[in-house]
């Protein structure tokens, strides 16, 4: 008689299709990760959840140090006083300008560069390739930019926000790769036996195909502008022309508060005591418009993200 063969205890579980227990290292590892992972969203929601407590708290509670979680005598004093500081609200529809506009014009730019590139029949793709990988590695320097900037006649304009951070580098090989991955020669032949030409090929077949990585390179370049101010101290003078994050900066560091952006002067002593509030009320708008969008985008993000970093 020939001997049954024994199989271990898990895999007899799983022959069965019995559910496997766990060992008691598994447990403790499994303990370990939730631990974790449980510290870290505890360390980036409870800033923003005493930051949105502290702007709708009063102002005296929050500079005794009494908020620490949930809200203290609530009040919607410093989103009042938002709305009554005319730099706040224009800046604020700047930073959206900016925002919107210049991920629209930086995503055509990256997918007008990245695509060409993944084609191998490009001439000079090599050299290209390695110039623009060498302006992730060396740059002219600020004062160079800021020269070419001023002599394209860009200064105090809202092109000088979008023009010179248009194009990032480490997106348009992101993008490449995407499209390396996703659009195999054989589909750009079988175009062109249909007789169809690169545009349209491109318009019709390769940007209905990228839609994840168009979702990624229109939230990279969306968040980043709005999130830039250096660019704005550097290339803008005219007040009415800056962004958000300016405004904020100057409530935050400088501590500034403009009487002449005040249309009502007996609300600029109120302002000024709502001032410390007034910096939490503003990071919270400042952090909205990035929380709208992301779940709109996410789906894709993810996808578009994977698959344009799996090789070079």
């Amino acid at each position: 008689m020939t001997a049954t063969p024994t199989l271990p205890p898990d895999e007899t579980r799983r022959a069965v299709g019995a559910p496997i227990q766990d060992t008691r290292g598994d447990k403790i590892a499994l303990a370990c990760i939730y631990t974790a992972l449980g510290l870290f969203c505890l360390a980036v929601l409870y800033p923003i959840v005493y930051v949105l407590s502290a702007s709708v708290s009063n102002t005296k509670r929050v500079a005794a140090g009494e908020v620490w979680l949930w809200p203290v005598g609530f009040t919607l004093d410093a989103y009042k006083a938002i709305f009554d500081y005319d730099a706040i609200v224009s800046s604020f529809g700047n930073s959206v300008y900016y925002a919107v506009v210049g991920a629209v014009v930086a995503t055509v730019l990256t997918l007008l560069a990245a695509y060409p590139l993944s084609r191998k029949g490009l001439p000079g793709k090599g050299f290209v390739m390695a110039a623009f990988v060498f302006t992730m590695m060396f740059s002219g320097g600020m004062i160079p930019t800021y020269l070419v900037v001023d002599q394209l006649g860009l200064l105090n304009t809202r092109w000088a926000m979008i023009l010179p951070t248009a194009l990032a580098v480490w997106n348009v090989i992101i993008t490449r790769t995407y499209f390396m991955v996703t659009i195999p020669e054989e589909l750009v032949e079988a175009g062109k036996v249909d007789g169809c030409s690169d545009f349209g090929f491109f318009w019709r077949v390769v940007l209905p195909l990228s839609k994840p990585i168009i979702a990624v390179n229109l939230l990279f370049y969306a968040v980043g502008q709005w999130n830039s101010f250096f660019n704005a101290l550097i290339y803008l003078t005219n007040e009415h022309l800056f962004p958000l994050q300016v405004v904020l900066r100057q409530i935050l560091i400088q501590t500034k508060v403009d009487p002449a952006q005040m249309p009502d002067t007996s609300k600029l002593a109120q302002l000024k005591e709502l001032q410390q509030q007034l910096k939490y009320s503003l990071i919270v708008i400042g952090m909205i418009p990035p929380l709208l969008v992301y779940p709109f985008v996410q789906k894709h993000f993810v996808k578009g993200a994977m698959i344009g970093s799996l090789k070079g």
